[in-house]
């Protein structure tokens, strides 16, 4: 077998028409046609009110500026996470607090974060981590109880549901991802969702490097002018026209997805019950997008060899986040009150399986064999 590798971007065959267009209406910077197309998009389907910036990444470190995070605010978020998560607001000179995460679901325990808030405490930063929902009411309730912003972090949770919402439509605000790794993709790219409305104007304004330019081509005023901070946020056209071919087929996307999933997780049922691996875990109120398929092994010399064998057999499986309190930039600017120790257990025994849209049956099949192999050699199941 060829080598499958860990990721592949989806491509649905209309990316290449939609990126001739851009260029052919010459304009291919932000705010083109693709782009203005996206996030009417974002209006009349997902119904929330969507910026497309260049990446996830942007879309937090807008919200740290709309949230007016200031040095010495702290933050509480998870430690299992990308580095965007704490950067944004490590940027703004305000401290992430990390607090551990759920056993099931591997994320944010709700249960933890009120015994971090103190005065400081300037936001909640829930992560759903491979697009299941955290427990967004209890963590509502905690925001609303203490005065703070909360920010979605749904890099992972495009199309996924937490009791009927759309993950990043609860908080204040909402960031997600279309990474080229993600399940909607345009290389680099993602969106930010206001569901504040006393947010809108503003974000506007930082994402167009702090101009009200946005007023400007609306009409509202007669030029344009610098009135606030900002950054260049705005991905250019050819990202967003492939990016709208995907929208245009996101339900495809999504159910090919799920289809692989759901055959990953009937075939690891029997090595659970054997107490070998645990599968992922979901709340019935929750429902996930298959944006990623792993196993928990009960320690790091197990999932050692697992990669390796999988590895020599050219299927690219890999592991996931080093948590970033016990990383360099996490240990000088974070801060971590109590112990993390389901955060650190799951970063060593934690694989992620190949899932993209078009892993075919065969290599799928093939993928089942040789992990049947490994389970039998070495487990004798």
């Amino acid at each position: 077998m060829n080598n499958i590798p860990f990721n592949y971007p989806a491509n649905t065959g209309k990316e290449i028409q939609y990126i001739g267009n851009a260029v052919a209406g010459g304009k291919i910077c932000g705010d083109g046609a693709y782009t203005k197309l996206v996030n009417q998009w974002f209006h009349d389907i997902y119904n929330v009110n969507g910026l497309l910036v260049h990446s996830g990444t942007a879309a937090l470190e807008m919200g740290a500026l709309l949230f007016d995070v200031q040095p010495g605010d702290e933050v509480i978020m998870p430690s299992y996470t990308f580095v965007s998560t704490a950067n944004a607001f490590v940027l703004r000179g305000a401290v992430p607090v990390f607090v551990d995460i759920r056993a099931d679901t591997l994320n944010l325990d709700e249960t933890k974060i009120e015994e971090a808030v103190t005065p400081k405490t300037k936001a909640i930063v829930p992560v759903h981590y491979a697009g299941v929902g955290c427990e967004m009411d209890a963590i509502m309730q905690i925001a609303e109880k203490y005065n703070l912003k909360v920010m979605e972090d749904a890099a992972q949770g495009f199309d996924a549901f937490y009791k009927n919402k759309r993950l990043g439509t609860i908080g204040n605000l909402g960031a997600v991802s279309f990474h080229e790794t993600k399940n909607i993709v345009c290389g680099e790219g993602g969106a930010l969702f206001i569901n504040d409305a006393s947010l809108t104007e503003r974000a506007e304004i930082i994402r167009e490097k702090g101009t009200n330019r946005s007023r400007f081509f609306r009409g509202q005023v007669d030029k344009y002018t610098w009135v606030d901070i900002g950054s260049s946020y705005l991905p250019g056209d050819i990202s967003a026209a492939y990016l709208y071919a995907q929208l245009e087929e996101h339900q495809q996307i999504m159910a090919q997805r799920m289809n692989i999933w759901n055959k990953y997780n009937l075939f690891f049922a029997a090595y659970e019950k054997a107490g070998i691996i645990r599968r992922p875990v979901f709340p019935q109120h929750c429902r996930h997008n298959a944006h990623m398929y792993y196993i928990l092994f009960n320690s790091l010399a197990e999932r050692t060899s697992f990669i390796a064998c999988l590895k020599e057999h050219n299927i690219n499986s890999v592991f996931h986040y080093i948590p970033l309190h016990s990383s360099p930039a996490g240990i000088q600017y974070c801060k971590t009150p109590a112990e993390l120790s389901i955060t650190d257990k799951v970063s060593d025994c934690l694989v992620r399986l190949p899932l993209f849209y078009n892993l075919t049956n065969e290599q799928q099949a093939y993928i089942f064999d040789i992990i049947s192999k490994f389970m039998k050699e070495k487990y004798r199941v």
